[in-house]
């Protein structure tokens, strides 16, 4: 086989030069920029030192050793204004140093001091809610259930709040269901008890001056739970004054009267 000459090899590398040039080529991906390093803000410890108190247990009348478990040193425990502890509870404050915070009522204006509260599964969330409040308030509160969303009888509850009103064990009552009819239909068949379904502070006004009502009742699913802290301060903070209501009171009692056994 005859050997190229150089010139026709150059003449070969040229054309190869020429083919790979003619093929296009991919550029090169431009370089991403690291990123820059994330800085995580942990609040835990600042929440921790905003925090007014680390537990509170205000609304409980007696303290116990149970209420104090899990605490650390020097943990800030608030509690009712005169709540009381039990010796072994005592004994924990004292060993673990736990700042006791009496909790002062916050509204001189209220006109009854212990209060029952109930409701069903649909009122449950929110009667949790008012019970924080009412107890922010200083007023004792008895929670006669429900204790779950699980699904209920309103009328049980009711019935339960009505009775320790009717009885006298407390001031007054509030019962929670969805629209606050149907409680306010049972507690008033409990003698002693005049329970008024309100969805404003005008109604919860009106329903303590004019009828003397010692039951509210309220409906979850017709107000926030904004507009019923209003409601609930207006029903607490009225009372039955003029002779013209309490003669119409008394004569409601008296209808009452015909008709107990």
């Amino acid at each position: 086989m005859a050997e190229h000459s150089p010139e026709t090899r150059e003449k070969v590398r040229a054309m190869v030069r020429e083919l790979l040039e003619s093929v296009p080529t991919e550029p090169e991906p431009a370089a991403t920029p690291e990123p820059a390093p994330e800085h995580l803000v942990v609040n835990s410890l600042k929440d921790k030192l905003n925090r007014e108190f680390d537990r509170d247990e205000s609304s409980k009348t007696l303290i116990t050793e149970d209420d104090l478990r899990g605490l650390e040193i020097g943990s800030r425990v608030r509690i009712g204004k005169n709540a009381k502890l039990t010796p072994l509870a005592a004994d924990i404050v004292s060993d673990k140093q736990i700042v006791l915070i009496r909790k002062e009522p916050r509204d001189s204006g209220l006109l009854i001091k212990a209060v029952a509260i109930g409701a069903d599964h649909g009122g449950y969330a929110m009667k949790e809610q008012l019970k924080i409040y009412l107890s922010d308030l200083g007023l004792q509160v008895r929670d006669f259930g429900t204790n779950s969303t699980d699904a209920v009888d309103y009328p049980d509850f009711a019935h339960a709040v009505a009775k320790a009103v009717g009885a006298k064990h407390v001031d007054a009552g509030i019962i929670i269901d969805g629209a606050g009819i149907g409680s306010a239909m049972t507690a008033n068949k409990v003698p002693g008890v005049r329970a008024a379904a309100c969805y404003s502070t005008a109604l919860a006004k009106n329903s303590r001056e004019h009828n003397g009502a010692n039951v509210l009742t309220i409906g979850s699913g017709q107000n926030s739970f904004d507009e019923v802290k209003e409601i609930v301060h207006a029903f607490a903070t009225t009372k039955l004054t003029e002779e013209r209501h309490q003669r119409r009171v008394a004569k409601i009692d008296s209808v009452e009267m015909q008709y107990r056994k």
